[in-house]
């Protein structure tokens, strides 16, 4: 923290040292001890290793030509063998001077000095973190023992806590910070993953120059994303978490959580569920249920590539290919399978259910499998990539719009003509000529592909963040269309929202942290069913169209009202001057 902010009007100059402080006696450098000069010393342990390794090797392959037992050794072979070990010693400690001088002469620990007598600069830097943090600001902290684990002290003057760091963890740093020691392997190294994201965090800021404080690393489960979720992580973001609702779909009460920074998000789909609630509630229905993958493979002509495709088509086929795809998993079905030909070039679009999970990888093992199996065959197939972005994912695509991937869910609702003006503030006419030509006729008029609504992908966005699902699965689960139109002589609004490929799972992923986790057991389908293989996350594909629903509704009407301008303004903009923030 930068001196100025301290309450003590006492300057701070523990961090740049004018002169070296002697010490008591003159211990001078281990490398002084030595007969030759350090680079010739290094120069003759290299040779020895390598000699000696080359000497052992040739008597040892003599010895087996001649079958004389290994153990019976000559007195040159023993002076071989201690000369190999002596040389590997120094070499393990990486050319020895510095562990040998950290062994031999151990500093005072009430003094530092610098390595470098007219680098003052350098030393402010970098050589300044060798002092405790509680030293160097004056704040009597009590001294870590060398092998202390990292711990989190809160200083009188600020609020965010700060980490010391142990002598030890500080010969990690520059390790890190000069390359001999990979970031990614402090995990592994360790053993410590909270120990590791904050070295790591630690070497990033100094090898950036940029500071890290806004971002936490306390708090946070490390041990729960390894090898899953996150690699070389230095801390975690923040985001709220705000609840809509209740939000009443096929006679149950949900109460929606959304993480988002976006103002007015949550209160208005909020009101949207008030309106839904008010006017006896929306139905949801699932119309399918398939994860996507599809490979490419190529052929030496195009004939060879159309005989694959009337293979797998062919409905005798199906059976014995499901057989082989679900070998992968209990729960991964095959469904369907379509296939696409460009010239030699085939794309194979395999559709299996997944259960709870969001089943990328599920139908990934099941897709290789039967490639696998097509090679008996078919020995001339060339498999160019197990993705060939016809399956196809994060990215929008006609063939999702129109086949579907993942759920595709129909949701719709009756609002009253009371609730219309008295809680939308606006009218059922107003509503259906802006849907027809905002969301329909405009969306047509920008080439939209499956846009065809207000803002159904800030709802999914929020949803899937809260609920650990692919925040990037964002663009193909918000295709959405929004239709409404008068109904009852004109009184009422019936609104329906169809959304074709919301990809998400109650399991693996993000779902199993503790967040994450929480906001799954909010809306009750935290994990997997126990009843039903894949109930829960057919549920969540639900609630996450009625949502969808809710805020189209609301935000509709506050554009037909003349609202969204006055709301942004009102509740989008904050009074705080962040660039005062530190």
């Amino acid at each position: 923290m930068e001196a100025h902010r301290l309450s003590s009007t006492k300057p701070v100059q523990a961090l740049k040292p004018t002169k070296k402080i002697p010490l008591e006696e003159d211990t001078g450098k281990a490398s002084d001890a030595l007969p030759l000069p350090l680079y010739l010393t290094n120069a003759l342990f290299f040779t020895l290793f390598f000699s000696v390794v080359y000497f052992l090797l040739s008597r040892w392959r003599e010895k087996i030509r001649t079958s004389t037992p290994l153990h019976v050794v000559t007195f040159s072979e023993i002076i071989a063998i201690l000369s190999f070990f002596a040389s590997f010693i120094y070499l393990l400690g990486f050319f020895g001077i510095d562990f040998v001088q950290s062994l031999v002469f151990q500093p005072s620990p009430d003094v530092w000095i610098a390595e470098e007598e007219d680098d003052e600069v350098l030393l402010a830097k970098e050589d300044a973190r060798k002092v405790p943090c509680g030293q160097a600001l004056d704040c009597s902290l009590p001294p870590l023992p060398p092998a202390a684990p990292i711990v989190t002290v809160q200083k009188v003057f600020d609020e965010k806590p700060v980490t010391v760091l142990t002598e030890e963890d500080e010969e990690i740093i520059k390790s890190v910070v000069a390359g001999t020691t990979p970031s990614y392997s402090l995990e592994s190294k360790l053993g410590d993953c909270k120990r590791a994201a904050a070295i790591r965090r630690e070497a990033l800021q100094r090898l950036t120059g940029k500071s890290l404080s806004g971002l936490p690393l306390d708090g946070f489960d490390y041990e729960s994303i390894l090898g899953q979720c996150c690699e070389m992580p230095v801390g975690y973001v923040q985001i709220p978490v705000g609840i809509a609702g209740p939000l009443l779909v096929n006679g149950i009460e949900y109460s929606v959580p959304m993480a988002t920074t976006e103002g007015c998000l949550v209160a208005s789909t909020n009101r949207g569920c008030k309106a839904i609630h008010l006017s006896g509630g929306a139905t949801s229905v699932l119309l399918k249920d398939g994860m996507t993958r599809a490979p490419c493979v190529r052929f030496g002509n195009a004939k060879r590539a159309a005989d694959l495709k009337l293979y797998l088509e062919d409905p005798d086929n199906f059976e014995t290919l499901s057989v082989v795809f679900n070998r992968s998993s209990r729960f991964g079905r095959l469904q369907v399978i379509k296939c696409a030909i460009a010239g030699k070039n085939l794309y194979i679009r395999f559709t299996c259910s997944t259960g709870d999970a969001m089943g990328m990888n599920m139908v990934s093992k099941g897709v290789q499998n039967v490639l696998d199996f097509l090679q008996t065959d078919f020995p001339d197939m060339d498999v160019i990539g197990i993705s060939g972005n016809y399956c196809s994912d994060k990215k929008p695509a006609a063939v999702n719009w129109i086949e579907g991937r993942g759920k595709s869910v129909v949701c719709e609702a009756t609002i009253t003509g009371d609730v219309v003006r008295k809680v939308l503030k606006t009218s059922v006419e107003s509503l259906v000529e802006l849907n027809m030509l905002k969301n329909l006729t405009g969306s047509a008029m920008a080439g939209a592909l499956g846009g065809f609504n207000a803002h159904a992908s800030n709802i999914v966005a929020a949803i899937y963040i809260a609920t650990g699902q692919d925040p990037a699965q964002n663009v193909e689960s918000s295709h959405c269309i929004t239709m409404m139109e008068a109904v009852n002589d004109g009184k009422d609004l019936h609104i329906s929202v169809t959304m074709p490929s919301i990809e998400v799972g109650t399991v693996g992923g993000g779902t199993q942290l503790a967040s994450q986790s929480a906001c799954l057991n909010l809306l009750g389908v935290k994990g997997a069913s126990k009843e039903t293989p894949g109930a829960n996350s057919r549920t969540l594909a639900t609630i996450v169209a009625s949502a969808v629903l809710a805020g189209e509704l609301s935000l509709m009407s506050a554009i037909s009202a003349g609202q969204l301008v006055r709301s942004h303004m009102k509740y989008n903009r904050s009074s705080k001057d962040v660039s005062k923030a530190t």
